[in-house]
């Protein structure tokens, strides 16, 4: 294993299947282009996108299956370092669908298998990698069914007794109790702020202000809200950034979240100050835009993107 600054866990992994259709109707056979197949899954793909940038991540999973045989392979053959944790059922595999006639994506997305008590263990046991000391340890994505919520607080007070930086991109209860623990940075997108805190969060105060309540309570240091179309912001205790997304055509939405978290986490990890990291991470966000199917950014476009970026403190 190479010297590696970052950890990455994805505990509900999926192989992610693409394809196109003139027309997403009922009953009626549909006949579709030929499937695209990606390693998916929040942490997992962090760890591809940091790949591609330039910086190796080492990517903790677990894995089931054929399904987890394949997903293994795929993620070998993209040079991902990988320490998949065996599981008894079967990974999951979520599907995506391209009507061409209308230019919508449909997206349907499977639950993935319950993991056992000793198998959520091995998986926290897996974080400690011997000859490995990483900066940085990244929780993203789902929890599998049945699960603790609190699962990711575990992580949370792991990462703090071992002196690294827990970036955390989950929903839901999990996210709420891991906030409860507290980490370094956390990447909602605005339904998920809004769900956490029950407020609508109409406009750039509101947001400001439930960040910055997150940060004033101990739950993380900074919060990089994502806003789509509208590009994202960081907010750090003493200082905040907007970034606005350069204007494209998207061609796919899926991986953009993931893009931006691996190229934020990329970018800290290489010594950026908070500023450039949101740059370099809405680059790599919009970038991921343009990539067809499950595909994530890639380095040229984030590079062809980076200038477009216009960064402002707020």
């Amino acid at each position: 294993m190479p010297v590696c600054s970052t950890v990455t866990l994805t505990m509900n992994p999926a192989l992610d299947v693409s394809s196109e259709v003139a027309a997403v109707e009922p009953v009626a056979k549909l006949r579709c282009a030929a499937p695209r197949v990606d390693p998916g899954g929040g942490g997992i793909n962090v760890a591809r996108v940091m790949r591609r940038l330039g910086e190796d991540a080492a990517c903790v999973f677990p894995a089931g299956g054929a399904t987890g045989q394949r997903l293994v392979m795929l993620l070998r053959r993209e040079g991902v370092h990988i320490v998949p944790v065996a599981i008894a059922e079967e990974t999951r595999e979520d599907f995506t669908v391209l009507e061409t006639r209308s230019g919508q994506q449909y997206r349907f997305v499977m639950p993935g298998p319950s993991l056992s008590s000793t198998e959520l263990a091995n998986c926290l046991e897996a974080m400690h990698l011997k000859d490995v000391c990483p900066a940085f340890v990244v929780a993203s994505g789902s929890l599998p069914p049945g699960a603790p919520s609190d699962f990711y607080a575990d992580i949370a007070r792991q990462a703090r007794t071992h002196g690294r930086k827990l970036v955390l991109d989950t929903s839901g209860a999990a996210l709420k109790a891991a906030l409860d623990a507290g980490v370094y940075l956390v990447k909602p997108n605005l339904r998920e702020l809004r769900e956490l805190t029950g407020r609508a969060l109409e406009n750039e105060a509101d947001m400001l202000g439930a960040a910055r309540a997150i940060i004033a309570a101990g739950g993380a240091e900074i919060v990089a809200l994502s806003l789509a179309e509208n590009g994202a912001r960081l907010i750090a205790r003493d200082a905040a950034w907007s970034a606005l997304a350069p204007a494209i055509t998207p061609v796919s939405t899926v991986g953009a979240g993931d893009s931006f978290v691996g190229a934020l986490v990329h970018a800290l990890a290489t010594g950026a100050a908070l500023p450039e990291a949101l740059r370099q991470a809405v680059a790599a966000g919009t970038a991921a835009l343009l990539s067809h199917g499950t595909e994530l950014c890639t380095a040229e476009n984030v590079s062809r993107l980076l200038p477009q970026v216009v960064v402002r403190q707020i």
